[in-house]
């Protein structure tokens, strides 16, 4: 494909689309779903690109799978559709088993209750809250106060955003580079960019160093590793600080991969170290699957290759689920109803297209396919960082979650823009990085084509530098 992207028709359809708020301003191009496939994307000119990026990481089967169409023809998704229930209050009959089916059966280990939700940012929202609840029961329970036996000051104080009945003393600790979502208390746990984070109130919570570790890991493990230690470190110096000015921490969050910031990575024993110490002081230890989950790791949660003694308190997920939602331990079932509470409680018509998804990862062996990519993939970019260093190194994966940099935002621009123009879409993060966030049904022979436009690609640039 040798065609502009965005081409005339998607050009025109985003200054009709700016005259009436653009989205937010961010649409990059129009596409043509019905006329994609698998892991190709049509634009509305016609142009057809390997992608790579998959709808920020968010489609698991690609474009129009079989078994997701198939899953509309299910009378039941004609029934939620168009009598769409309140399922926090009003649940349908059915929702149980589309739960146990959809969600439950792929739980990480260890975790026994499952929350759904519409997006990512309110499942964390929402585990933020059943991390505060549990904390001020803990409290409660030291001071030899019942369960839930909230007084009258703290009942009116609260309505008013006040202590005691608003825990304003507690806070959630997250890192550098991390990106949680765009809500409040969401976007206050995020510090990837600045643009997501101007003129919105935030939180008086703490910000902890994520780790830059040097690429290859195999050849820096001693400067990683005490990069590490500085991180951990810097964990507990936080921890303290808080509990010494009475303003404790409730949870720790952190993605197994950074994504938005830039496709940051560490060690098991990185992890491992977080979660010791949010044991050590009364913390729930709350992963963020959101982009890492269901599958793109090679694994089903990306925290699995940690080897934990035990598991997080809190898992939460969106994007390849297609809704949100969080796993968690019976130690966080938030005491009554109506404390995590909306009026959709997710969507059971995503519910339906996830159970398919589910059952097509198993039958098809997809957790299989995504390691045997995720080898070539990263063979391909290790030769890619050998022939033209300038565009592509610091190469590091997990699974088919991979990236590298550029030695500059203007090359790393140009070679995504080019490598679109030329119809392999990628994905890019960070200030000089790309990314790659394929659909689990990625071939072999689909890195094949990539490779070609990939190395001609960069050739071409590095011979016009």
């Amino acid at each position: 494909m040798h065609t502009e992207v965005p081409g005339p028709k998607s050009k025109k359809l985003l200054q009709e689309y700016s005259e009436i708020g653009g989205g937010g301003g961010a649409v990059a191009m129009f596409l043509d779903l019905e006329k994609s496939d698998g892991c190709y994307v049509a634009d509305a000119d016609g142009n057809l690109m390997l992608d790579l990026f998959q709808q920020i990481a968010s489609l698991p089967l690609g474009y129009n799978h079989p078994a997701l169409k198939a899953a509309h023809q299910d009378p039941m998704m004609q029934a939620f559709a168009i009598s769409r229930p309140a399922l926090g209050l009003l649940p349908p009959k059915e929702w149980p088993q589309i739960v146990q089916e959809a969600f439950m059966s792929i739980a990480p280990k260890g975790m026994t209750k499952v929350q759904t939700m519409l997006c990512g940012s309110s499942a964390n929202e929402n585990a933020f809250k059943a991390a505060f609840f549990a904390f001020r029961e803990e409290e409660r329970r030291k001071a030899g106060v019942k369960r839930a036996a909230f007084t009258q000051l703290e009942h009116d104080s609260c309505m008013n955003n006040q202590a005691p009945g608003c825990a304003n003393h507690l806070s959630i600790m997250s890192f550098k580079g991390g990106f949680h979502g765009r809500t409040l208390a969401a976007l206050t746990c995020t510090h990837s960019k600045s643009v997501h984070k101007l003129d919105v109130p935030a939180f008086d919570w703490p910000t902890a160093d994520f780790p830059m570790l040097k690429y290859p890991l195999d050849q820096h493990k001693e400067e990683n590793a005490k990069e590490e230690k500085r991180c951990l470190d810097m964990v507990h110096h936080l921890f303290e600080e808080r509990q010494a000015t009475f303003r404790p921490v409730a949870a720790l969050i952190v993605e197994p991969v950074l994504s938005e910031g830039g496709d940051f990575h560490a060690s098991p024993e990185f992890f491992k170290g977080l979660q010791k110490a949010c044991a050590k002081y009364g913390a729930a230890f709350m992963v963020d699957e959101v982009q890492t989950g269901v599958g793109a790791s090679g694994q089903m949660w990306a925290h699995e290759a940690w080897g934990l003694e035990e598991s997080p308190d809190f898992v939460c997920f969106s994007k390849k689920a297609l809704l949100g939602g969080y796993y968690y331990k019976d130690h966080y079932q938030p005491p009554g109803g109506y404390r995590v509470f909306n009026t959709w409680m997710g969507d059971p018509c995503k519910a339906l297209l996830f159970r398919a998804v589910v059952e097509t990862i198993k039958k098809d062996n997809l957790l299989d396919r995504v390691n045997v990519c995720a080898t070539k993939l990263r063979s391909i970019l290790d030769r890619a960082a050998k022939e033209a260093p300038a565009f592509v190194n610091n190469v590091r994966n997990q699974g088919c979650l991979a990236a590298f940099d550029s030695a500059s935002p203007a090359n790393r621009d140009k070679l995504f823009s080019t490598l679109r123009n030329n119809g392999v879409f990628v994905g890019v993060n960070g200030t000089q990085s790309c990314r790659f966030r394929p659909p689990l049904i990625m071939e072999p022979e689909h890195l094949d084509q990539f490779e070609k436009i990939f190395m001609d690609t960069l050739h071409k640039l590095k011979a016009a530098q």
